[in-house]
């Protein structure tokens, strides 16, 4: 930063709010795909945006609440509450702050791509499946959390589909691909969200709403807190911690690879990791959820002209503000356009276009893959990730050669 220049900040700038533009749909969407309220995924990329490009090891990481997350947090709410959400949310920033310190961001790089790539198209399966009731405008109020459930549930409702909804939803999702294809410049994502919500606000169609479901939005940061803290508390919530722990330190060293590969940079491992650490730690404090660096919207810093980590700390300040001065405005954004928008984020997270090489791979990596997509669709994340990742070391260790060594039986 000692070679920072005015022109340096003029397109940090621009890229801060262009990446903004993207990150606010983004993050209200997945709070509330999550089964947070919409404030919450805004909170966490206030913050948990501020401290990874403050803290994070890569130039042009862009955090703040993904995807990758919808699953554990609904689960993790489900279960115990938004309360348990904040303290998961806190001990996983304490266990990444330690495994930075430990140089663990280093072993990420074992975990098999092909279990990496199994969970990821297993998490895009369900959150585009948990979009279908509000863009079909179908109206359950207890859809199932099971995948297995949820299937039938959805089909036995398909009579009160609203084609209000319907409409809103498929014009935000043709709009979206629209937008994207002849402008990929434009903030096509709030562009597309907000004009089909302006349509529906003007034409009084009988769509749900933010502010119709959820209220309005806050003005503002909340103050720091402390969740309910004991013993108990946090053993029963250390599985989850630790699912969340994982799933940052990945995402956030995948994304910081792909920057690496678009700028020519070389990101520092154990530093991200920390990072993601204090941006937890700091996003359960203001009451948000888990945070991570961002793949899409770490691109989007890219190919905006985004150098140095000013332009997250942009991007976080932008949203705030917005926060700030245009909270009321949120509240028109009707549901099936932000059901669109993540149907569209589970399309990009499951990257079609390496299917294709993926069937190209040894069978051994496709029925891991595939065995782990399965496991994480019906049965649980945890599991998936752990059966992947110790069939992944007993592949890659039969694949090297690897022998026992001489056994005999203990001196008595």
């Amino acid at each position: 930063m000692k070679d920072y220049s005015p022109s340096l900040f003029l397109a940090d700038l621009i890229a801060g709010v262009t990446v903004a533009m993207v990150a606010l749909p983004l993050s209200i969407a997945i709070a509330i795909a999550s089964g947070a309220d919409p404030a919450k995924g805004l909170i966490t990329a206030v913050i948990g945006g501020l401290l990874i490009s403050l803290l994070g090891g890569s130039r042009v990481q862009i955090g703040g609440p993904t995807g990758a997350f919808i699953v554990v947090v609904f689960g993790v709410i489900a279960e115990h509450g938004y309360d348990g959400l904040v303290l998961a949310t806190m001990m996983a920033g304490v266990i990444l702050i330690i495994a930075g310190w430990l140089r663990i961001g280093n072993l990420i790089a074992y975990v098999p791509e092909a279990v990496i790539n199994g969970f990821t198209i297993g998490i895009a399966i369900i959150i585009a499946t948990s979009q279908l009731n509000d863009f079909f405008g179908l109206g359950l109020t207890a859809m199932p959390a099971d995948f297995l459930e949820k299937i039938p549930a959805l089909w036995a409702a398909r009579g009160l589909l609203n084609p209000y909804a319907l409409a809103a939803g498929a014009g935000a999702l043709g709009l979206i691909i629209v937008l994207r294809w002849k402008f990929p410049r434009l903030p096509g994502l709030i562009v597309a969200i907000a004009a089909i919500s302006a349509i529906a606000a003007l034409a009084q169609w009988p769509v749900d709403s933010i502010g119709s479901r959820y209220g309005a939005l806050p003005s503002g940061l909340p103050f720091p807190s402390l969740p309910d803290i004991s013993a108990a508390r946090l053993i029963e919530l250390l599985p989850s911690a630790m699912v969340i722990a994982f799933l940052a330190a990945i995402e956030s060293l995948l994304s910081a690879t792909v920057a690496d590969r678009m700028m020519g940079g070389q990101h520092r491992p154990n530093a991200e990791v920390s990072a993601q650490g204090w941006a937890n730690l700091g996003s359960g404090l203001f009451g948000g959820m888990p945070a991570t660096g961002a793949i899409a919207r770490t691109a989007t810093n890219v190919r905006a002209g985004g150098k140095t980590p000013v332009a997250g700390v942009l991007h976080a300040i932008i949203i705030l503000i917005i926060m700030v001065v245009a909270a009321p405005l949120a509240g028109y954004l009707v549901m099936p356009a932000l059901s669109a928008l993540l149907l569209i984020t589970a399309w990009n997270m499951s990257e079609p276009h390496k299917w294709r090489g993926y069937w190209d791979t040894p069978l051994s990596k496709r029925g891991l893959l595939v065995l782990t997509m399965v496991l994480t669709v019906v049965a649980d994340l945890t599991i998936a990730i752990g059966v992947g990742v110790v069939l992944g070391l007993a592949l890659r260790l039969r694949d090297a050669g690897a022998k026992p060594g001489a056994w005999s039986g203990p001196k008595r």
